[in-house]
């Protein structure tokens, strides 16, 4: 079980070196391993070579090879400015240290570096080529990978259509509400700590009883205030523990949060009120307050807006004083796990946000459901999650309710900017991220090797993490020979990049976005244990997921995530069952009759397929097909996942909706771009203007079109491209704060460039 019986071979560079032979296998290991813990000592003794450097130390090389400090015997700095002749010798020991590493390590010539920025539109793309071919697995087919809840794939009579299964907990009484998950964890775990904030300069710790008596005390007020059941109460907050609090208090009241992005616009804001009928805004800090300036007359079910930053949420327990606890149980108790408690709005990466009903009932059996799965994991009180992401998004809040209805506990991150050092005092065991944040980790790691020597043996160390992930996925385990490259490897690269993640983790879980197939193997193989899921809003987020326990499938996004039932439609599309998924859009009739089949199934609008395990693989997205004039059907995630493979690329948006052929438009990541042109010998400093123009850049960006192309037909192929000096981003309205470009928006601001440029009519 868990084997790919054809896994992808095109995603992974390969070593040079002598062909597997089974009869050598453990002595070449054992050379290898030797090759390796001799590399940087043989790169010292060259230097002795050079009697312009004698006695130099390998850390006088700089991380991308390009300055040695020289010095003379004595030890002291040669005269000031090196001769051309002795820079000359600088420069061949240089490169010459840099072939003798690659030698050493045998490394091939075409590695490169196996990350991108967020890829467009949501989900994992795979192309077809690299989606395994079924496996000898027999249907029905059940796994039971957490010794309990069975996952079981077998073919639907009723519908002839290929459906996989995971056992999730019985249905919730009747009277379950998000605020049961909170005096439950008060109730088990008390006097013990839920949550660890920073609060200035210092670190907090809340536990689970002072966070319950918070959480009643804010209630209080707003039931003084004349919140009702059902009454709405629009939230603009970055993630903190004024979240938590301010969303458990509404949860308590029967009130309706509707979710705001902390960067969303004045007039999103504005959309949001009127469409959820919040009769409150509470807002975290003044500058957020004054882009709601004027909500107050332009909306009319708002009444006012409270600015926490300010002593709002203190003000709100003043008045909560004189509420009884008998009235607020009497509330609580009223709340039934059918009431809508939120409006979550979509990014609208392809159309206007959407607002998603969820219901207590929706969150609480996503939240009961995974600790009962992963006990080991969550009912270990040893171990701790980090939370950062934006908890407007349906991931980050699901993951808050999961954990308060686990035993761990829960640090609060002070934002993205100082991730790494909040890292070090959380010491996560859980981390949930999207993929941007592993490849920043990815691109600090590489850009600190540099292109020098270091850098070969980084770019080695990727390569042999990658294969033994490939031979994993393969054949169930990795041979001798990968097994020790991977080994020689621990100690000089992955150890430190796992102390970067806080040295304690256990299940880095990512989702929000695609997960390139290539840093995913990277990061498992180095021992970084990152999992991929798949979700929407409209699953209450994750509807499948890779536990602990289930063996390695290279682009699997997982099994159905317990409750959950996943099918593949004819045309491919994944359409989902569960109690955890939504019932309607908010005030959209029409969207929520599109978005259902007849027979009750969601319809993502994403293609894929399951496999006769039961791991479902992303390979497209429905509504972003490109028809082509000539009426050939695109998927355009696996071709622009591959452009985004280069070096410099951020991100590559391919288009061709009813145009002669396939082209893209293509950013540049200026962070990356400027290594790499001064590693070239270019100009570092040049506009990213003249970048977009420059010879050598887009000679490079080419390598990339040309390898998408050589995976789809003459037809489906990149014919031209376009390099923008400036990124799509949220500041330039072309990104959701979910990170995903906005199709529709791009094409729009650059119509007249595609018209005038890309698309030109031909001459008669």
């Amino acid at each position: 079980m868990g084997r790919l019986d054809s896994p992808p071979t095109a995603r992974y560079p390969t070593v040079a070196g002598p062909p597997p032979d089974h009869r050598r296998a453990i002595a070449l290991a054992n050379a290898q391993t030797l090759r390796l813990r001799r590399v940087f000592l043989r790169l010292r003794k060259v230097t002795s070579s050079a009697s312009a450097i004698t006695l130099l130390p390998l850390r006088s090389i700089s991380s991308d090879g390009s300055r040695v400090i020289a010095r003379n015997v004595r030890g002291r700095t040669t005269s000031k400015g090196l001769q051309e002749q002795e820079l000359s010798v600088i420069n061949s020991f240089t490169q010459h240290t840099i072939d003798l590493t690659r030698k050493a390590l045998r490394l091939a010539p075409d590695f490169i570096h196996p990350v991108h920025d967020d890829t467009p539109d949501e989900p994992d793309y795979l192309s077809n080529a690299d989606v395994p071919a079924e496996s000898d697995i027999a249907l029905p087919n059940s796994n039971d990978w957490d010794d309990g809840h069975l996952t079981v794939t077998d073919i639907d009579p009723a519908t002839g259509l290929l459906t996989t299964s995971t056992e999730g907990n019985p249905p919730l009484d009747e009277g379950m509400s998000i605020y049961d998950l909170y005096a439950d964890r008060a109730e088990r775990m008390g006097d013990e700590p839920l949550y660890t904030y920073k609060s200035g300069d210092e670190w907090v710790t809340v536990t689970a009883n002072e966070f319950l008596a918070d959480v009643r005390a804010v209630a209080k007020g707003l039931l003084h205030y004349g919140l009702k059941k059902g009454d709405g109460v629009a939230f603009m907050c970055r993630t903190s523990y004024e979240w938590d609090l301010t969303d458990a208090a509404i949860m308590a009241c029967g009130g309706v949060l509707a979710t705001i992005y902390d960067t969303d616009s004045a007039e999103q804001i504005r959309n949001i009120v009127n469409n959820s009928d919040a009769r409150l805004l509470i807002v975290q800090d003044t500058a957020m307050r004054d882009k709601a300036d004027g909500a107050v007359e332009e909306c009319p079910s708002l009444e006012h807006i409270v600015c926490i930053e300010t002593g709002g949420l203190d003000e709100i327990k003043a008045y909560g004083a004189g509420v009884s606890d008998a009235e607020l149980d009497e509330r609580i108790d009223s709340i039934k796990k059918t009431d809508l408690c939120s409006i979550v709005y979509t990014s609208g990466s392809t159309s206007a946000p959407k607002g998603v009903e969820m219901t207590h009932e929706h969150y609480c059996q996503t939240a009961l459901n995974l600790p009962d799965y992963m006990p080991d994991l969550l009912h270990n009180k040893k171990n701790s999650v980090l939370l950062f992401l934006p908890q407007a998004h349906s991931f980050a809040r699901a993951i808050n309710y999961i954990v308060v209805a686990s035993d761990i506990r829960i640090y609060i991150a002070t934002g993205i900017k100082t991730l790494i050092a909040d890292l070090q005092v959380a010491k996560p065991s859980i981390m949930i991220v999207v993929p941007r944040v592993l490849e920043k980790v990815y691109n600090a790691a590489s850009q600190k090797a540099g292109h020098g020597p270091k850098g070969v043996v980084f770019a080695s160390a990727v390569v042999a993490a990658q294969n033994y992930m490939k031979e994993i996925s393969a054949n169930g385990k990795a041979g001798a020979l990968a097994r020790a490259r991977r080994a020689a490897f621990d100690p000089v690269v992955y150890a430190s990049l796992r102390e970067v993640l806080g040295g304690r983790a256990k299940w880095i879980v990512a989702g929000g976005a695609p997960l390139d197939p290539e840093l995913l193997a990277f990061f498992r193989g180095a021992g970084v244990p990152v999992y991929e899921g798949y979700g929407l809003t409209e699953t209450t987020a994750p509807c499948a997921f890779n536990p602990l326990g289930t063996p390695f499938h290279a682009g699997s996004v997982g099994i159905a995530f317990p409750g959950f039932s996943l099918r593949i439609a004819e045309d491919g599309e994944i359409q989902v069952k569960g109690r955890a998924v939504f019932p309607r859009y908010h005030k959209n009739d029409e969207a929520t009759e599109l978005s259902f089949t007849e027979d009750g199934w969601y319809a993502t609008g994403d293609l894929g397929r399951i496999d006769n395990d039961g791991f479902l693989y992303i390979t497209g997205r429905k509504k972003d097909l490109i028809i082509t004039a000539g009426g050939k059907n695109v998927s355009p995630g696996p071709i622009e996942e591959v452009i985004q493979r280069c070096e410099i690329v951020s991100q590559a948006l391919v288009l061709g909706d009813k145009r002669p052929f396939i082209s893209a438009l293509i950013t540049l990541d200026e962070e990356a771009l400027r290594p790499w042109l001064a590693a070239k010998g270019l100009d570092e400093n040049m506009s990213m203007e003249d970048a977009t123009q420059n010879a050598a850049v887009r000679a490079e960006v080419q390598k990339w079109v040309d390898q998408a192309n050589e995976g789809v037909s003459r037809a489906e192929s990149v014919r031209k491209f376009i390099l923008l000096p400036e990124e799509f981003s949220q500041e330039n309205g072309l990104m959701t704060a979910s990170m995903k470009v906005i199709r529709p928006k791009v094409i729009k601001r650059y119509t007249t460039l595609l018209n005038t440029q890309m698309y030109v009519a031909r001459k008669k």
